[in-house]
């Protein structure tokens, strides 16, 4: 329960630390229990949606579902995002790139990342039927933070502990870890229409080609890592939604 609430408070801005105070510990392993986390921001957008649609089209609904979660994480992924690409675009080696990363500026490839992020992922979630909408909001932030939750087992962390933003560097997960993230990730499914189950394999697509491109750059992951890696792998299942509904 200690490690469920600390990816509560981490991964977002809600006052869970009124609730218990966690030891400080469990932060080391929030990214074991991040498709929990996905459970609640999954489940404000698709709630977010669904109440909007009774007043607005399909458009502006998507845009408030979207905002939700900005809201209830405090963009915190979204930071990671722009960081990554920030770094990426502006870093000639791996200390260039990890100097950019943490500076808290954001430059034009940051800017450019979310930018196109938020346009396409508005263009394709405003294609889908509306009644699918909803699930799809909450499986795919669910699914897609399980698999890329195994980001601490595929690569050491890039900076050390006391270079990190966060002050912790998270610890691999133990086999019964594993199976929670996969519960975390796979019970959502229940309410995801499986016709278009071949989605689901975008995500874990994404994750790996992100994992070698990261392997060869920095050699390890960073926090800012794990935040762009879950929103492209989101979006390379979002865009395979349109597709196969299309």
């Amino acid at each position: 329960m200690n490690n469920i609430l600390a990816a509560l408070m981490f991964f977002t801005r809600l006052p869970f630390w009124k609730i218990k105070t966690v030891p400080q510990e469990s932060f080391k392993h929030v990214v074991s229990y991040w498709s929990f986390s996905g459970w609640l921001t999954g489940g404000i957008m698709a709630l977010v949606f669904g109440g909007a649609i009774h007043f607005f089209d399909v458009e502006t609904s998507v845009i408030l579902a979207l905002i939700s979660r900005i809201l209830v994480t405090g963009a915190l992924h979204e930071d990671g995002l722009a960081d990554f690409f920030d770094g990426m675009g502006g870093g000639r080696d791996r200390e260039g790139i990890l100097r950019i990363m943490k500076d808290s500026h954001i430059g034009s490839y940051g800017v450019l990342a979310l930018i196109l992020y938020y346009l396409t992922a508005y263009s394709v979630l405003s294609s889908l039927p509306e009644d699918i909408i909803p699930s799809v909001l909450i499986c795919g932030d669910t699914f897609s933070k399980f698999v890329c939750g195994h980001i601490i087992n595929l690569l050491p962390y890039a900076r050390k502990e006391t270079e990190s933003k966060a002050k912790v560097v998270y610890s691999g997960m133990s086999i019964k870890e594993k199976v929670i993230s996969l519960a975390g990730g796979i019970i959502p499914l229940y309410f995801f229409p499986m016709q278009y189950g071949w989605a689901l394999i975008s995500p874990i697509v994404v994750f790996l080609l992100l994992i070698l491109y990261l392997k060869k750059k920095l050699g390890g992951y960073t926090g800012d890592c794990c935040g762009a890696v879950f929103l492209l792998s989101e979006l390379g299942f979002l865009i395979t939604m349109a597709a196969l509904t299309k």
